[in-house]
């Protein structure tokens, strides 16, 4: 789906309206007894230094571990400049094999204020990058939303992506409803056992589908500029697991049918055992030739025609 003209980053009428500072102030007020993904903890995140920390062990401050240009992100994403990724330390979930457990599991990198957090997305726009990519938000929805109101302020005029594990509160999307252009969710799993087992959640998918139809709600399918640069709409990531324990077929069925057969979806074909999978078999190795191109089958058989057009990096013969 292409559009050519006049796309305005949705941040930017919440901003006029005054709406935007309205939606700071209220999501901070939601960290006195946070539900902000699937989790509920239901802690107090606010006062320093005496906060109480859930499962993401965060504050009311975002850790960044680091952001800059990427080039490795989906086509639509990346571009030709780079998508500009700000890498937020802690995750809400707790997977087992995670690639970036260091970031995620450790809280690798810094404490930073809002207004040095729309500094960086200020440094990305100036760079030239397509849009900014939030990794990993969904704990810190409230110093974003502070950030995302200094950067507009500043001039911030590329679209906002929400690149999340997927376990993301209604709650915290209604908060982001009219400021995320686009929505990057994992689907990781279809199968509530195996997310118990490898993410430690729990009802992952049921919090997930909720999640991704409420996304699509918002922003609807994914939609490019002339160039196939994403404006706005819904990108799906599916990581395809040993022995399919991701169930691709059923979340592919979910999609097309209770979403949309339009709806964009990279396949993902990078699984290696990272962290702890090399104590939880078959997540101690990589996918097969055959698990990935079941996977893909298995993604077009349900109706899914909208795929990254980029190769697999691993079996390019498929």
């Amino acid at each position: 789906m292409v559009k050519e003209q006049g796309f305005e980053p949705a941040y930017l009428a919440l901003h006029r309206s005054d709406e935007l500072r309205e939606r700071v102030k209220a999501a901070f007020q939601h960290l006195q007894a946070c539900t902000l993904c699937g989790r509920a903890c239901d802690v107090n995140r606010t006062g320093r230094p005496t906060a109480e920390t859930g499962a993401c062990h965060t504050g009311d401050r975002a850790r960044v571990a680091s952001y800059g240009p990427h080039f490795g992100e989906e086509d639509p994403l990346r571009g030709y400049r780079g998508s500009g990724t700000v890498f937020f330390s802690w995750c809400n979930l707790s997977c087992q094999y995670c690639q970036n457990y260091d970031i995620s599991q450790r809280g690798r990198g810094r404490d930073v204020e809002p207004e040095e957090l729309a500094s960086m997305m200020l440094s990305l726009q100036e760079q030239g990058c397509h849009n900014i990519n939030l990794v990993s938000p969904t704990h810190v929805v409230p110093p974003i939303l502070a950030a995302v109101l200094i950067a507009a302020e500043a001039g911030l005029r590329v679209p906002l992506v929400w690149n999340t594990g997927g376990y993301d509160s209604l709650e915290a999307l209604e908060m982001l409803d009219g400021v995320v252009d686009i929505y990057m969710p994992d689907m990781k799993y279809a199968d509530g056992a195996v997310g118990r087992k490898y993410s430690k959640v729990e009802n992952y998918p049921q919090v997930n589908q909720t999640a991704v139809k409420e996304m699509h709600r918002q922003v609807g399918d994914l939609v490019t500029d002339g160039r196939g640069i994403a404006q706005r709409g819904l990108l799906v990531r599916h990581l395809v697991l040993p022995e399919g324990l991701a169930g691709t077929g059923e979340i592919a069925s979910f999609l097309a049918d209770k979403i949309s057969d339009d709806t964009y979806i990279n396949i993902m074909d990078q699984y290696r055992p990272c962290y702890q999978a090399g104590e939880l078999p078959p997540l101690d190795r990589r996918i097969t030739r055959e698990e990935y191109r079941a996977a893909v089958e298995q993604a077009r058989e349900a109706g899914l025609h909208r795929f990254d057009r980029r190769e697999s990096r691993l079996f390019r013969s498929l």
